[in-house]
Order: C-alpha cells, then structure tokens, then sequence
C-alpha cells in the first residue's frame, strides 16, 4: 500500500528568504565543523538538523539548464530558477566552521590530544538524533524498521572495509572522485574515509600539495580527472536521492537512520587508532640552521595532526657540519584504522586514559540534540 509523504520542516521553506540566514549559517556551521572530524560527513548533520532534503534538491537545481542561461549570459534567469540564496549561507556556514576549527579552536589538535571528548561529544549528538529522527517517521512498522536493519549493515560494512591497492589511472581517479562525493552527501559515511578504502587519499593530498609549486601545472592535470568524477558522481546522486527522497521519503529516511547507526562503530570515543604518516612538503636546509638544530634538540610531538621531523642528509660527503644539508619533512597524519574497545575498569577505578572526557562528550552531544531539534523546528 502506498504510503503518504510525511511533511517535514524542508517542505515550508522554498523559496529562501534572507530572513532564514543566521539559521542556516549555524546549520552550516554544524556541518562544517563535522566535516573536521575523520569519520563524520557533513551529510550526517544535514539529516541532523532537517535540512537534508532541502540540500540534495538544492544541489539538483544546477543542473544542464542553469549552465546554458549562465553561457548564454542570463544570468537573473539562471538564479531564479536555483536555490542559490540557500547554498551561499550554508556554504558561508560552512566555510567559518572550518576557519573556527582549525584556526581559532584548532579540533583535529584536540583529536589527538584528546580524542574521546570530540568523538564523544559526536557519539552523544548522532545517538540521540537517530531517536529524533526515527520518532519523525509517521506510521512507523515493520517495514522501516527492516530498512534500518539494512542500512546499519550496509554502514557497518563499508566503515570496517580495509583499504585495498588501486590503480592511479585516469579513469580509476575519475571513479574514485564520483564515490567519494556521493559518500560525502551520504549521512553515517565520511568521502575521505572512502579515498582512504580505495587509496587515493594520499595520491589525491599530495597532488593537492603540489598547487603552487613548479609542479602546478602537472598536479591540475592529474586532479582533472577527479574534479570532473566529482561533479559528474553529485549531479548524478543528487537527482537519485532527491527522486527517493520526495517519493519514498520514510523508508529513504529509514536507511539513512541505518547508516548513522552503523557509523557509531568509527565514531565510539574510546578506540585503538592507527595512522598513516603522509610526507606532504619537503625543503632542504643548511644542516646548521635555526630550524634543522631545533628539530635535532627535541622528538618529533606525534600527538598534532602535523609535525615536522628531519630526514636524510642529501650530501653524506662533506666534511664540516656547516656545509652539509639535510632534508626537512612536513609529515601529516591520518586516521586510517581504528578498533573500538570497552573501557577497562578495575574495583580500583578506571583504567582507560581520558575516560570521563568521553563521558562528558557523550552526554554534552545528548544534551546538544535539544538544541539542533530546535534548528529544526525554527529552519
């Protein structure tokens, strides 16, 4: 039996009006800032916050019509018929959050000095939105609840996959960028977790990392193929899942609850994490320098996202110390693994390093969901 579209917040809210900016800007935000956490899409926060419909028909607007007014110089036509007011505030959102993140309050510092409370705070923030969220389907029965059977296994699945050697074809990097963008609008599945599957995280970084180099040239061209799988993968997915979302809108929903439930394997705060070391900049110095006896007078501090650490010393042969040169290293770090555990308690207490920082994370994210349920109700 056909089941009626349930209305929510997303349908009230066309056209944008300026009015609505200081929420989508904080909605924005909180995507933005999800975007910092490895592991966390900003998808996710989009189905948080009751704008994730509203998003993928957004994104669907630019479509081929929008592109020919824009070359045909039609420029108020092709705005008028886009939800650009709607984009630019929550890019703009966006945008600070990252600035805020690793700017002024530096996250991923924090998510390696203290990582249970910013995964904490995560883990309490998406379990109470998968109870929010569920409580908004209307009718809900053994159908919905199969759904989200299916998209936690689906989620699990794809978190818990082992990164595989792939090849650096175009076509391969063309692919890479089409599936990393569809997970990256996907809630519950983070688009650099997806390169770091299919191993293109680090090609894609130092490609990335080349821009402005004498390698400029070179890097654009192997980050076409990239770039034009990415935006081939958003215009194709968005139209799918805006197809599903305004025809089959409980049971999409349904699926999407699956995959923030699955995700909750990578986002448990107390976990044994590995990472990969990423050499992203390389600069060779007079062995004699400020910097290179700075770097010979202390370790390397592993617990920042980067650090800078010596290498070789590209003339072995030279006999004083002040003609010699050595190699300095930027060294990035990335989560490429991570085995949850249960915190280990004794009758003599905790033994689990910043164990109560996860709690609280946990419960300031539960209390968070108040808050954000309220965005809802308001965007």
């Amino acid at each position: 039996m056909p089941e009626t579209k349930q209305k929510s917040a997303d349908d009230n809210q066309t056209p944008t009006s300026w009015k609505e900016a200081p929420f989508l800007l904080i909605k924005g935000f909180l995507m933005g800032s999800a975007d910092v956490v490895p592991g966390v899409s900003g998808g996710t926060m989009a189905l948080i916050v009751g704008i994730y419909t509203r998003l993928i028909d957004a994104i669907r607007s630019f479509d081929y019509s929008f592109i020919k007014r824009l070359v045909t110089l039609k420029f108020r036509q092709a705005l008028s018929e886009v939800e650009w007011k709607f984009m630019v505030m929550l890019l703009a959102g966006m945008a600070c959050a990252v600035f805020f993140f690793t700017k002024i309050v530096p996250l991923q510092v924090y998510m390696f000095t203290d990582p249970e409370l910013v995964y904490g705070l995560f883990f309490g923030l998406i379990v109470g939105s998968i109870f929010v969220l569920a409580k908004a389907i209307e009718g809900f029965n053994w159908l919905h609840g199969l759904l989200i059977a299916l998209g936690t296994i689906v989620g699990f699945w794809v978190v818990t996959l082992v990164p595989t050697a792939t090849p650096e074809s175009s076509w391969f990097i063309f692919i890479s960028g089409s599936i990393a963008i569809c997970a990256m609008i996907l809630p519950g599945i983070s688009g650099s977790y997806i390169l770091l599957i299919l191993r293109k995280y680090d090609y894609i970084l130092s490609e990335i990392g080349k821009l402005g180099t004498l390698d400029t040239f070179s890097s654009l061209i192997n980050l076409l193929p990239f770039g034009l799988g990415a935006i081939f993968g958003l215009v194709l997915f968005s139209r799918i899942l805006s197809w599903l979302l305004n025809r089959y809108e409980a049971q999409t929903l349904a699926i999407l609850i699956g995959f923030l439930i699955g995700s909750l394997y990578v986002i448990w705060p107390y976990q044994d994490r590995t990472y990969s070391e990423i050499v992203t900049k390389e600069e060779v110095l007079a062995y004699n320098s400020s910097k290179v006896q700075e770097l010979l007078s202390k370790t390397p501090n592993k617990q920042q996202p980067e650090y800078d650490r010596l290498g070789e010393i590209t003339n072995p042969d030279a006999e004083l110390d002040r003609l010699k040169k050595v190699k300095v290293e930027t060294v990035k770090q990335k989560l490429i693994r991570s085995e949850p555990f249960v915190p280990y308690i004794t009758v003599e207490g905790v033994k689990t390093d910043h164990f109560y920082s996860g709690i609280w994370g946990m419960i300031i994210g539960l209390f968070m969901v108040v808050g954000v349920d309220s965005l809802r109700a308001k965007g």
